[in-house]
């Protein structure tokens, strides 16, 4: 569904389950951090609105969005948790920089999740310009933070619903 009609940050929480004994790691990129530090805060108060507790809430930093799946394979094999979030914010630029680093990102985060057993939640903000990634990090269309804390939160759930 295209952000210009849904706000990132609109749920149902009665329809999220509880969290309370979930560990999530986050990874969050350095670039743009007046973007992702935003995205960040939405993650983590949405996971601890439903429940995670801050001793299993993992945060790691990385430089830039090219090193998220790097960081959150590194999350995924120390801390051992049930999910991890990648949040990162790449801004159209005048070269194909954009375009291989938004690739990258978006296969290296596939493929953790084709060779573990844990999710790992897609939070890249791929945006044309500023004002577009601002408006999806708290901004007019909501926090793509919060919009990924409960991605993890239901498909943790789903993986524990399916080992029973």
């Amino acid at each position: 569904m295209a952000t210009a009609n849904h706000n990132l940050s609109d749920y149902d929480s009665n329809l999220v389950p509880d969290a309370s004994t979930m560990r999530v790691g986050v990874v969050i990129s350095e670039w743009n951090y007046q973007v992702t530090g935003k995205l960040l805060d939405g993650a983590i108060n949405t996971l601890k609105k439903h429940g995670v507790k801050d001793e299993n809430i993992f945060i790691e930093h990385v430089p830039g969005s090219f090193e998220l799946p790097f960081g959150a394979k590194c999350i995924a094999n120390h801390y051992k948790p049930d999910a991890v979030i990648l949040l990162g914010s790449v801004v159209r630029g005048d070269t194909p920089h954009f375009d291989y680093v938004c690739d990258g990102v978006t296969q290296g985060c596939m493929h953790l999740n084709t060779q573990y057993d844990i999710p790992f939640i897609f939070g890249l903000l791929t945006t044309d310009n500023l004002k577009q990634a601002e408006d999806r990090a708290g901004g007019m269309h909501g926090n793509k933070g919060d919009e990924a804390a409960v991605t993890a939160i239901k498909m943790v759930d789903l993986a524990w619903r399916l080992k029973k």
